[in-house]
């Protein structure tokens, strides 16, 4: 750079912008970058955080994949999570949102109380209250027994073949931030193809699967590859409703992933489950993005 040109780049407004963002890019290479590399090694490694990292090449992806059946059982646990829970959390939002999307009464507060649980439903306040309530004695079992006379009170986050949906219930429960995309984009729909559509003697189902669908398939591809990023990357659910119980039938990846880290002390071991995890969901979010150009419909392009 010439003299000229680095005096005219220091009196531009260029300074001025690094000098904002200079706070967001260190904490960009601090909290993400070095500790992305940091696990891209330790993951082969042998590591306990007390004792420097000893390589050992392939050896915790070996062990992962060949001898420890606790990771399969958690493995296997996500899987069932994420193709359980993200597509009825999706069909419950999008339900939901086309009920809101009625000239209602009082629609605010119904879209404000319809948000709230996702607002507050990855804390651990309220996966406390979700342990409380389909405890033995917790409301759940006392509604059965009032409007259906069950009698037998058990505990539904503690059954090995009820435990899990009770998360998944938790997890369609927190469809506020689904819905109000979905809300956006039902808003976004010109009301003249209704009109058309009405106008032809198509019913409601018709003007659904014709209108409605395919204009809202760019936000059911939002959803759906946020849906499942956060489904793989569960965790606060299982730690605190099952904590990995009963028999590990909830041990959720990222909760296997903690405790190998920091109850065992397994860091290279953690890590190299933490690139597994990423691969499998980059892997799963390229599926859906290549399968996308077959059912995705973008009005530019004159689908």
């Amino acid at each position: 750079m010439s003299g000229a040109d680095n005096k005219t780049f220091w009196k531009s407004d260029n300074v001025a912008g690094y000098v904002f963002i200079f706070p967001w890019l260190f904490g960009f290479l601090v909290f993400s970058i070095i500790p992305i590399a940091a696990s891209l090694f330790l993951a082969f490694t042998k590591y306990d955080i007390l004792s420097p990292p000893q390589w050992v090449g392939l050896d915790n992806f070996k062990v992962m994949f060949t001898e420890d059946t606790r990771y399969w059982k958690s493995v296997n646990a996500t899987l069932i999570f994420v193709f359980t829970a993200v597509p009825l959390r999706l069909c419950f939002a999008l339900a939901v949102a086309m009920l809101l999307n009625l000239k209602l009464k009082c629609l605010g507060f119904f879209r404000t109380t319809y948000y709230l649980p996702t607002l507050i439903g990855g804390s651990v306040a309220v996966s406390v209250m979700w342990r409380q309530l389909f405890g033995t004695t917790g409301a759940f079992n006392s509604f059965l027994e009032v409007f259906f006379g069950v009698t037998d009170k058990v505990s539904w986050i503690t059954h090995p073949s009820t435990a899990l949906m009770s998360l998944i219930l938790l997890s369609v429960w927190q469809f506020g931030s689904s819905m109000l995309i979905f809300l956006a984009g039902l808003k976004q729909i010109p009301a003249g193809l209704y009109e058309a559509a009405h106008v032809d003697g198509a019913n409601a189902w018709e003007r659904f699967k014709n209108i409605t669908l395919p204009m809202l398939t760019p936000v059911i591809l939002f959803n759906l590859i946020m849906g499942l990023i956060n489904g793989f990357k569960v965790f606060t659910e299982g730690m605190i409703v099952t904590g990995g119980g009963p028999f590990d039938k909830t041990l959720f990846y990222v909760l296997y992933l903690y405790e190998k880290s920091f109850r065992y002390y397994e860091m290279g071991y953690g890590s190299s489950m933490a690139w597994v995890l990423l691969l499998t969901i980059a892997f799963f979010t390229a599926i859906v993005f290549q399968t996308s150009k077959r059912w995705v419909h973008y009005e530019s392009k004159g689908d």
